[in-house]
Order: C-alpha cells, then sequence, then structure tokens
C-alpha cells in the first residue's frame, strides 16, 4: 500500500509540475485505492475543463474590450478634433454649423455604443429577470412592426409582412420579443439592397419568425460570425450600427428558451428566429 500511495503521489506531482500530460495509473491490487485514483482523474478531467473554459472567457473579455475600445476611440477622436477646429476664429459661421453637426453625430454613436454594450452585458448575466406572460404573439409582433414605418419609407422599402390572423398564444417576455424584432429589423432596414420579408408561422411544437433581406457580398464566414460581439461583415461602414444588435438579440432568444440563426441564399438573407409554441410547454410529452 506504501509503494503505492508513493507512485500515485510521484504521478499526481509530475503531472501537476506539467513534467507529463499522463493522469494517474488506475490498476492497482486495491480496489478501493484504484477507486480513489479513478476519482484523481475524474477531478483533473474536470480542472483540465474549467481552465479551457477560463481561457476562453478570458480571450473572449480581451477581444470585447479591444473592440469596444477601437469603437470608442473612433468618435471620440473625431469629437476632440472638431473641437480643436471650432477653437480657431477663421472658420466661418457655416463651417462652425457644419462641425457642430458632425460632433453631435459622432457623440450620438458613442451613446448608442455604451448603451448597447451596457445592454449586453446586463442582458448575459445568470440572474436577468424575465417576465413571462400569455399573450396573442401574432399580435405582439404586428405591434413591434408598427413603429419601423417611417424607417421603411424613408429607405423606399415596401415589406412583404405575413402575419397570421389566426390568434398564436404564447408564453414569453413582451419586452425580450420586442427588443428581439427591433434590432432584426433594424438590420434588415439598414443593410437591405432591395426587399425585406417578415413572415411568422406556427408548427406542431414551435413558433418561426423569418425575417429575410436583400444583402451584397455577404459570405458564409460573415453567417457564421454575425452573432459575434462587435461582428461587422462590412467593416468600412463604421457608422452603421454598433456589431452589439444581433448579438443582444441571440442572448435574449437564449433566456427565453428559443435560438436564432441566420440562412444565406444567393443574395437572400434570412434571420430565423424560434420559440417552443405554448402547446408544447403546457404539454411536454406531447408529439
Amino acid at each position: 500500500m506504501k509503494k503505492d500511495i508513493k507512485s500515485t503521489t510521484r504521478q499526481l506531482h509530475n503531472f501537476n509540475q506539467n513534467k507529463t500530460a499522463k493522469k494517474i495509473d488506475i490498476i492497482y491490487p486495491d480496489r478501493h485505492f484504484e477507486e480513489l485514483a479513478k476519482e484523481i482523474n475524474n477531478q483533473i478531467d474536470l480542472t483540465k475543463q474549467a481552465e479551457a473554459v477560463k481561457r476562453s472567457t478570458e480571450n473572449e473579455l480581451k477581444r470585447a474590450i479591444s473592440h469596444i475600445s477601437h469603437d470608442i476611440r473612433t468618435p471620440l477622436t473625431s469629437i476632440l478634433g472638431y473641437i480643436q477646429l471650432l477653437e480657431s476664429d477663421e472658420i466661418s459661421s457655416e463651417m462652425k454649423k457644419e462641425y457642430i453637426e458632425t460632433i453631435k453625430n459622432s457623440a450620438g454613436r458613442l451613446k448608442i455604443l455604451l448603451e448597447d454594450f451596457f445592454e449586453l452585458s446586463i442582458i448575459e448575466q445568470a440572474d436577468y429577470p424575465l417576465t413571462m406572460e400569455r399573450v396573442k404573439f401574432n399580435v405582439l409582433i404586428i405591434e413591434a412592426l408598427f413603429g419601423f414605418y417611417e424607417e421603411f419609407n424613408r429607405k423606399n422599402i415596401e415589406p412583404e409582412i405575413h402575419i397570421p390572423d389566426n390568434d398564436i398564444m404564447m408564453m414569453v417576455d413582451t419586452s425580450a420579443v420586442r427588443r428581439v424584432v427591433e434590432n432584426l429589423v433594424v438590420n434588415a432596414i439598414r443593410y437591405s439592397t432591395g426587399n425585406v420579408i417578415v413572415q411568422l408561422e406556427k408548427y406542431d411544437t414551435t413558433v418561426q419568425l423569418r425575417i429575410s433581406n436583400t444583402v451584397d457580398e455577404l459570405s458564409e464566414h460573415d453567417l457564421n460570425q454575425m452573432f459575434d460581439r462587435f461582428y461587422k461583415a462590412d467593416q468600412t461602414r463604421m457608422g452603421k450600427g454598433t456589431g452589439l444588435g444581433l448579438p443582444i438579440a441571440k442572448s435574449l432568444m437564449e433566456k427565453m428558451n428559443g435560438s436564432i440563426y441566420a440562412e444565406l441564399e444567393e443574395n437572400q438573407l434570412t434571420m430565423i428566429c424560434e420559440w417552443r409554441s405554448l402547446t408544447t410547454m403546457l404539454h411536454p410529452n406531447s408529439s
């Protein structure tokens, strides 16, 4: 027994000192000692998994800080630069108005960025509160779309909207649903090169919202990355959003036990949100 203890201690020491990647031998004459070795190896596996998660979280945090630092620096640099120009006595009143307008726009971009980043950080907290209630889901979606009438007009877009007349009863957080719809519609209007299609459908076990718009020069790589924080498919369009709208929508969908994903067919991008239907939630064993 002493020999086995010394051997196990030596193996564990070598592993902890990174002298070997080999875990503890689990073949011992004593059954209880063998079980102990197995549990030590299980703990080693759990520790390695925790370290991997920690590294991934730290890397994600570093990337987030890098992105937000870059996106904050851009409007701040613009603001400070134009303030210096305003201090000159040689500029005309017209130029002053132009500079002030540029400063306002940059400050507005900065405000939106900080608000979105703060909102995302709140949503991703484990104890983020949701108020689930039974609602007519088709009516809720229509109400959420009403607020975009003027924006569609400004972009000369006449959206195709297909919402069932029959009531679709759902258990959802209404404010979260509105925020998801808002972010997806804003994204569709902002980047559409033509039409926008909004379609709501009820299936046996799910309810699906599809928001489609035509796009130019979008790749499969963009499709896989677009729900990542700060990702922008076209980095040259710096004034068109914070890169946080889709991650916010994804986080809210996950909080509601739903899902969101994107499909690209030729030049048509479709954002798809899925919720479990009320019938399925009330009867989880139903087919």
